[in-house]
C-alpha cells in the first residue's frame, strides 16, 4: 500500500469512528486519606520492565491540588537494577507533553509508555532514578488541571517524594526535573514551588523543551491554527470545569459540541491526531467570541497560570526548536532572558529546523549531560551574557 493510500484509509477511519476510551483499571481509583502527607505513597503495582537491568513500578501517591484538598495522582517510577555506587540515587522528575485532559488519556496507561519519556535509556544508564507523573485528573479522577502550574507543579514535586518510598529504588534527596511544553510549564512551575513545598529535597537544575510559559502570547500566536484551537479547546474545557467558570462569555454557544468532542480524544497517536482535526472542524467557523486575555476571569486565570519571570535560584537549560510553530522561539528566548536579568544561570541550545512536536527527543541526550553535569557538581554553564547582548 503505497503511503497516500494508507494515509488515506487511516483519515476514512478516523471520519467513520470515535477513538475508544480506554478502561481505567481499578489500581487507579485510589482515595486519600484525611491527613495524609503529600507525596505519600498509597498504592504500587510492579510495571513492565522498562529496559535491560532496570525496573519499574506503578505507583499512585497523594498531592495538593489547586483547591488545597489532598489529590491522588499516578506515576511510573523507573530504576536500575542493584546497588548504587554512590548511595542514594539522583532522581529525575519528568514532565510530560499534552496527551489530552480526558481521564484515560494518562501516559501510564499507554503501551508504549517508556518510548515517551525523553531520554529515559540515558538517564538509566547512568544510574538515575526516573518518575514519570501523570498530574492529577489523568488516570486517577478528573477534570485534569490542564495548563494550571501550581496543581501540575506540586504533583512533580510530591512524586519525587513518593519515589523516595520504594526502598529498592534508593531515591535520594537530589532531583532535577525535566519537561517538555506542558511539561516545561510544570517543571517551571515547580523550581519556583520547591523552596516553599518541598524543603527536605535538593534542587540541582531545571531543563525544559520547548516550555509554555508566556500563556496569553501563545494563546493570541496559535489559536487561529488547527492544533491551537485544539489545545485552546483543551485549555477551556479544562479551566470552567477546575475553575468553576462558564465559559460562555468567551466561547461561542455552538462551539459547545465541538468543544466536548475534542475534550474526548487523546493527543497521543495519529489515529487520534486525525480524530481531534476532524472534530475542531467546526471550531474554524466559531470558536472565541472575545480575547481570553482580555476577559475576566480568563485573564486573571491567563496570568496565574503563566510562570513567574523571578529567579528560580536553580541552573536552568532551554532548548527551542528553530521551526517550531506553537512555541514560538522569540517567546522561550525572552522568557529565558528574564530569568538572566535575575540572575540565574541559563543554558539556552537553539535546535535548527526542529518543530514542536519532536523537540523534547531531539533536546534530550543534550539535556540528560547538562542534568549529569548538575548532578556531578559541575559549575554550571551560562548563555546569558550572549542571550542579553
Amino acid at each position: 500500500m503505497t503511503r497516500s493510500l494508507l494515509l488515506g484509509a487511516v483519515a476514512a477511519l478516523a471520519a467513520s469512528c470515535a477513538v475508544e476510551p480506554t478502561r481505567i483499571p481499578d489500581f487507579y481509583r485510589a482515595s486519600v486519606p484525611p491527613g495524609t502527607a503529600p507525596g505519600t505513597l498509597l498504592r504500587r503495582e510492579p510495571a513492565p520492565t522498562p529496559a535491560a537491568n532496570a525496573r519499574a513500578e506503578r505507583i499512585v501517591y497523594a498531592s495538593i491540588g489547586l483547591d488545597d484538598a489532598p489529590r491522588a495522582v499516578s506515576a511510573v517510577v523507573m530504576f536500575p537494577y542493584g546497588e548504587s555506587a554512590s548511595g542514594a540515587r539522583p532522581v529525575v522528575a519528568w514532565a510530560h507533553p499534552t496527551t489530552g485532559v480526558a481521564q484515560y488519556c494518562a501516559p501510564s496507561l499507554r503501551e508504549d509508555f517508556y518510548a515517551t519519556v525523553q531520554g529515559l535509556p540515558d538517564f538509566l544508564a547512568r544510574g538515575f532514578v526516573v518518575v514519570a507523573t501523570d498530574y492529577p485528573g489523568l488516570g486517577t479522577q478528573g477534570p485534569h488541571p490542564y495548563l494550571v502550574g501550581v496543581s501540575e507543579g506540586r504533583a512533580v514535586l510530591d512524586s519525587v517524594r513518593a519515589a523516595r518510598y520504594l526502598a529498592e529504588a534508593k531515591a535520594g534527596t537530589r532531583y532535577a526535573v525535566w519537561g517538555h511544553s506542558q511539561g516545561g510549564q510544570a517543571a517551571l512551575f515547580a523550581a519556583q514551588l520547591a523552596p516553599a513545598y518541598a524543603p527536605e529535597l535538593s534542587l540541582v537544575g531545571v531543563a525544559t523543551a520547548a516550555p509554555a510559559t508566556e500563556l496569553a502570547t501563545l494563546f493570541g500566536d496559535d489559536i487561529d491554527t488547527p492544533l491551537g484551537r485544539i489545545l485552546s479547546a483543551y485549555t477551556f474545557w479544562s479551566w470552567s470545569r477546575v475553575y468553576g467558570d462558564s465559559t460562555g462569555n468567551i466561547v461561542a454557544a455552538s462551539a459547545d459540541v465541538a468543544m466536548d468532542d475534542v475534550a474526548s480524544v487523546c493527543a497521543e497517536s495519529l489515529l487520534q491526531g486525525l480524530v481531534l482535526s476532524r472534530d475542531a472542524k467546526p471550531l474554524a467557523q466559531a470558536f472565541l467570541t472575545a480575547n481570553p486575555t482580555r476577559v475576566q476571569p480568563w485573564r486573571s486565570i491567563i496570568a496565574q497560570n503563566t510562570p513567574g519571570r523571578a529567579a528560580v535560584g536553580a541552573p536552568l537549560f532551554f532548548a527551542q526548536g528553530s521551526a517550531d510553530e506553537l512555541v514560538r522561539p522569540a517567546v522561550t528566548e525572552a522568557y529565558a532572558n528574564s530569568l538572566c536579568r535575575g540572575g540565574d544561570k541559563v543554558r539556552y541550545v537553539s535546535m535548527p529546523d526542529v518543530p514542536h512536536n519532536p523537540a523534547g527527543n531531539a533536546a534530550a541526550p543534550a539535556a540528560a549531560a547538562w542534568i549529569a553535569d548538575r548532578f556531578g557538581n559541575a559549575p554550571a554553564p551560562s548563555d546569558c551574557a550572549v542571550l542579553l547582548r
